[in-house]
């Protein structure tokens, strides 16, 4: 999935719906009444691989992104 797909990303990965909203609610993604908030958009914007990167606190030249494990390993 890319950009644009932060909820249905999520809800892939946790296969519930309400759960994966209630999880972006809690991260301050999503606002009480289901909308992005500014944070959610920029990280809407993002597509799956440049988010593992930035809750990493990595950047690509620096580490590596799994696909398969969506997971980033620092690069040695």
């Amino acid at each position: 999935m890319g950009r644009g797909e932060l909820v249905d990303r999520l809800t892939a990965q946790v296969r519930d719906r309400g759960f994966a909203i209630a999880l972006l609610k809690k991260r301050g993604d999503l606002t009480a009444s289901g909308e992005l908030t500014a944070k959610g958009r920029a990280r809407n914007r993002m597509t799956a691989e440049e988010r593992a990167l930035d809750r990493a606190g990595e950047t690509s030249a620096t580490a590596t992104y799994n696909p398969k494990t969506n997971r980033v390993t620092k690069n040695k």
